[in-house]
């Protein structure tokens, strides 16, 4: 990037999810950007388009996000990443939902808003498939949080928290009295497959949008 491309793009606000570096040390530590906070009673998300954050609903039922919840910058959930949810789940025909990666980042102190990028360390994730979509959960931690800021692994949280992210997503397209499940999580994985998807996700972004800022951390 010349110098006067770098004063342009302080002039302008970075697009969230293709103008925010994932970070030089991705998969092991990685941007992330938070659209929802545990304490919204409104689903916001990023307009793709425009990069800003938009109200996608009202939360209908009595669900809350159990952690802040997000997205990863300069990811894609394409082709590379359908493959390995197939080959992980014994299963055919499944297809990337073409959104950016999700991301639960656990953090001890209250954060009030989303709309904030933050530095965050993946531990595992849940492998969630949506209708015939893959649409993994990524759980991180966020970097140098006191209480969870240790954690190098999923299996090193309280089982209760991974339980709890497991019902969130189970049922948070559920009516009340529905009685078939719109979402599958066929397992709860550790870092060498966050590891995995992160990277596989990248490839699928550049695979879909081209390899834009040509160095990981060029933006950082």
């Amino acid at each position: 990037m010349t110098d006067a491309q770098r004063l342009f793009s302080k002039l302008l606000r970075a697009h969230p999810w293709h103008g925010v570096a994932i970070g030089p040390n991705a998969p092991e530590r990685v941007t992330a950007y938070i659209e929802i906070v545990p304490s919204d009673t409104i689903k916001y998300e990023l307009d793709k388009d425009t990069g800003i954050l938009k109200v996608d609903r009202p939360q209908q039922f009595s669900n809350v996000y159990p952690t802040l919840y997000g997205l990863i910058p300069q990811t894609y959930c394409g082709e590379s990443v359908a493959e390995f949810c197939m080959e992980r789940a014994s299963r055919t025909g499944i297809v990337g939902d073409g959104d950016p990666l999700d991301v639960c980042v656990l953090a001890e102190k209250s954060i009030t808003h989303g709309d904030i990028l933050l530095p965050v360390v993946p531990i595992g994730g849940l492998r969630m498939i949506d209708g015939d979509e893959a649409d993994d959960k990524i759980i991180a931690v966020m970097q140098g949080d006191a209480i969870y800021g240790h954690m190098k692994d999923i299996y090193e949280c309280p089982p209760a928290l991974v339980d709890r992210l497991n019902h969130y997503f189970l049922t948070y397209k559920d009516a009340p009295g529905a009685q078939r499940r719109k979402t599958e999580i066929t397992h709860v994985y550790g870092s060498s497959d966050a590891h995995e998807v992160i990277e596989r996700s990248m490839a699928d972004y550049v695979e879909r949008f081209g390899d834009i800022h040509g160095l990981r951390g060029e933006l950082d």
